[in-house]
């Protein structure tokens, strides 16, 4: 049980902190990219089953440091605040502009919908690689108390 919480736990990091590496380099190219949505969809996913993992464990009457716990138990509320924060983004983008609803942007000409469109897209990004950051940076404390 403790390789496979090893193996699980060093997956989380290691996609974690290669979305954030990539997301990194989109942010700065101002670009979207499928490999970090699917890095970073990878790396909660590991985190989540590491969490659950770690459940198992302690239940199975093992004992782990309360700074273990709280380093690999935070990286799923900082992904949670962050989801929060990507979605509301795109609110803050349309509200800073002036617009009520989507349709009114969708009366705007192409190019101005593009600007805007990619507007929330570089805000979602830069939230979520923010998010990514903090996960591998509390995912690698984490390894280095367990």
């Amino acid at each position: 049980m403790r390789i496979v919480h090893i193996v699980v736990g060093s997956l989380a990091l290691g996609l974690t902190g290669a979305a954030a590496v990539w997301g990194i380099w989109c942010w700065y190219r101002a670009s979207s990219s499928r490999v970090f949505w699917w890095l970073l969809r990878a790396g909660q996913g590991f985190i989540v089953l590491e969490a659950a993992l770690g459940g198992i464990w302690i239940l199975s009457g093992r004992h782990a440091s309360g700074l273990h716990l709280i380093y690999g138990l935070v990286p799923i509320a900082v992904s949670f605040v962050g989801e929060q924060l990507r979605i509301a983004s795109a609110q803050m983008v349309m509200d800073s502009r002036g617009f009520e609803s989507a349709a009114e942007l969708g009366a705007l000409p192409a190019d101005e919908q593009r600007v805007v469109v990619m507007t929330i897209v570089q805000r979602e990004l830069g939230v979520m690689v923010l998010a990514a950051i903090v996960m591998t940076v509390l995912l690698a404390r984490a390894a280095g108390t367990g």
